[in-house]
């Protein structure tokens, strides 16, 4: 396999294409292990519970929910919404009760052997963890899957394509948010919006995701701990996507160089979207405002305001800027005659510069536009992954 590194530009979607996207049999592998899971959580795992527990749905979240996965990262994230939980801060109190019982139900199908499959439960490192973490195996998969079942307060009910949540539903998750301490806590209960947001972008927009997610990976492998988060490079290419291009075919190279110039630019980066939510309302409004006056890189989720996937630790920002510099001299960034391929032209300035008004204070310059994309191909099928449980 090529290094990405000494790829030519003019061949980076060629790379993409023969070592990044999944091939179909690596599709079908993950898609049995989901089916085998999800069928344990829906007919299995809280039967005979002490208390009856009701599944409302479970949802397919990460880069398998979003189309971006990666060749060969066998692994998935399972969103299992439970109508026990009756707020965001019950979630948070009560998951551990609910992850207790999943492990022990998982550890009985592993003695009984029940679905003819292996389970490696990975230990738990916290009294209250957010997940669980464990290796799933079967005589019809070639390869271990690795899954997360993530607990979670339903808050948004049943979705249909276009939903647009309820303004009260944000209004209780920052009033509950604050007062826990724990804002970004939630992003599992907002999964669908996070894939909604993703899915019906163009093809080669999920491939330049792809190609990045790769550059990032190979970043930890050489740096380790810490670096910024890999939802956060996701939106910055999404956002410079929006800023540069908005087309359906554009060169990779460009895109790939623009969002490395924005990695360099981490102190200026301010991003959000209104797709979801906006000012409007007096309670979210004023909190928004306040989201955005922190320091940069502010980078909010789409889904969720509290979720501030930008910020934390500037260092570990400064460390992936040294690695983007450096890759901005390799080939896979330069033109046949050497010359740099160039990057489209996103300011981020432009994005943290804030104006003040009469009621308070708010983006210069609002937000990036929502695409209406002008002769685009049809968008890669993705397969709706919300089982749904009645």
């Amino acid at each position: 396999m090529m290094k990405l590194s000494d790829t030519p530009a003019k061949d980076l979607d060629k790379f993409i294409e023969d070592h990044l996207l999944p091939d179909e049999d690596f599709r079908a592998q993950v898609n049995e292990a989901i089916h085998i899971i999800c069928s344990f959580l829906k007919e299995r795992c809280f039967r005979g519970a002490p208390d009856p527990v009701r599944v409302s749905k479970v949802v397919k979240g990460g880069s398998s929910g979003k189309g971006t996965t990666l060749r060969g990262r066998s692994d998935a994230d399972l969103v299992i919404f439970l109508t026990n939980f009756k707020s965001f801060q019950e979630q948070l109190q009560r998951r551990g009760e609910f992850i207790k019982e999943i492990r022990r139900q998982l550890e009985a199908c592993q003695r009984e052997e029940t679905f003819e499959v292996e389970f490696q439960v990975q230990k738990q490192q916290w009294e209250n963890p957010r997940a669980l973490s464990f290796v799933l195996r079967s005589h019809q998969l070639h390869e271990w899957v690795e899954f997360d079942v993530l607990p979670a307060f339903d808050a948004l009910g049943q979705l249909i394509k276009g939903y647009s949540p309820d303004p009260e539903v944000y209004v209780q998750l920052i009033q509950e948010c604050e007062f826990l301490g724990r804002e970004g806590e939630f992003s599992p209960c907002f999964t669908e919006l996070q894939r909604a947001f993703l899915r019906d972008r163009p093809t080669k927009l999920k491939s330049l995701i792809r190609l990045v997610k790769h550059w990032y990976r190979m970043c930890k492998e050489k740096l380790g701990k810490p670096l910024p988060p890999q939802y956060a490079l996701e939106l910055l290419t999404v956002y410079a996507w929006e800023q540069g291009s908005m087309e359906t075919r554009f060169n990779t190279a460009q895109g790939f160089q623009t969002v490395l110039e924005l990695v360099l630019k981490h102190q200026l980066l301010c991003i959000y979207w209104e797709k979801y939510y906006d000012f409007e309302n007096p309670i979210i409004g004023q909190y928004l405002r306040r989201q955005l006056a922190k320091p940069r890189p502010v980078i909010l989720d789409p889904a969720d305001p509290t979720g501030n996937v930008g910020g934390g630790d500037p260092h570990s920002w400064q460390r992936l800027a040294q690695e983007a510099r450096a890759w901005l001299s390799y080939p896979c960034l330069k033109k046949w005659d050497g010359s740099p391929v160039g990057s489209w032209d996103v300011s981020p300035q432009e994005h943290s510069d804030l104006m003040y008004e009469a009621d308070g204070f708010r983006q210069s310059y609002g937000t990036s536009p929502r695409p209406t994309l002008r002769g685009e191909a049809p968008p890669q099928v993705e397969e709706n992954w919300t089982c749904a449980i009645l």
